[in-house]
């Protein structure tokens, strides 16, 4: 008797890994994305976490496959968006049938990341569907549109990189900061929008210094302002070391 070649089972993953059961119900997921923490971007943020759980719960023929959401993360790049690659992580382990998302600057607002995922997504048979733009990537002109749109996005953020740029330096160069310090310790702005000293709290990050430099570790200067009733940037009793390592001492 000849030799005999085994070929291994493929694991399927997606879609392809569903098409043998009867009618099975499509596991869709979605991204949510918001690229500052201002309270109207939260709001954003809150908004479309609510709206696609919602919009895929209605859905008969879908079965709810969870929210990723990143809050507060430039969409320039997919380095720091953990949800963003968890979720990458989750369609190649076959947990992902489909991903609903905004519009394509909220998925990717570099065009080379976007067509890198977009692909390898599609080689699962996954799709992406934008919401804004209509588009489906398992259609026969989606990467082509796909393409197009999202080096405008690209273009469209370099130049609001740019503006904000340029915003700042102009008020930069009139006097006025730019900083959030409604969890920033040791300063507030006045009515003309200029960084003045709160003398109690000036008092609290001198205290972090000396003993810092005293050779007190981070972790026992937090434990030692809890242990004092301190309460940190954001007016929490629980200090992290995080808030003690940051050197203005915004409370993230």
């Amino acid at each position: 008797m000849g030799n005999v070649m085994v070929i291994p089972a493929r694991r399927l993953v997606g879609n392809t890994a569903r098409q043998q059961d009867a009618k099975p119900k499509l596991r869709v997921a979605a991204y949510c994305r918001v690229s500052t923490d201002s309270d109207e971007q939260a709001k954003s943020y809150e908004a479309q976490v609510e709206h696609y759980t919602e919009f895929i719960k209605k859905k008969p023929e879908w079965e709810f496959a969870g929210i990723y959401a990143d809050d507060g993360i430039s969409g320039t790049n997919t380095k720091n968006r953990d949800e963003f690659n968890r979720m990458i992580e989750d369609c190649e382990t076959g947990s992902i049938d489909m991903i609903i998302t905004k519009s394509i600057s909220r998925f990717a607002r570099n065009t080379l990341d976007c067509l890198k995922y977009i692909r390898q997504l599609k080689d699962k048979n996954i799709p992406v569907f934008f919401e804004k733009e209509a588009i489906n990537t398992m259609d026969s002109k989606g990467e082509v549109m796909l393409t197009i749109m999202a080096s405008l996005a690209q273009q469209e953020s370099q130049s609001l990189s740019q503006n904000v740029k340029l915003g700042l330096q102009y008020r930069y160069q009139q006097g006025e900061i730019q900083v959030n310090c409604a969890r920033f310790l040791g300063y507030t702005k006045d009515e003309n929008k200029r960084l003045v000293v709160v003398p109690e709290e000036a008092e609290i990050v001198k205290r972090i210094y000396r003993e810092y430099l005293e050779g007190a570790s981070m972790l026992k200067i937090a434990r030692g302002l809890e242990a004092d009733g301190i309460l940190n940037g954001a007016g929490n009793e629980r200090w992290h070391t995080s808030n003690i390592n940051n050197s203005n001492f915004a409370v993230n």
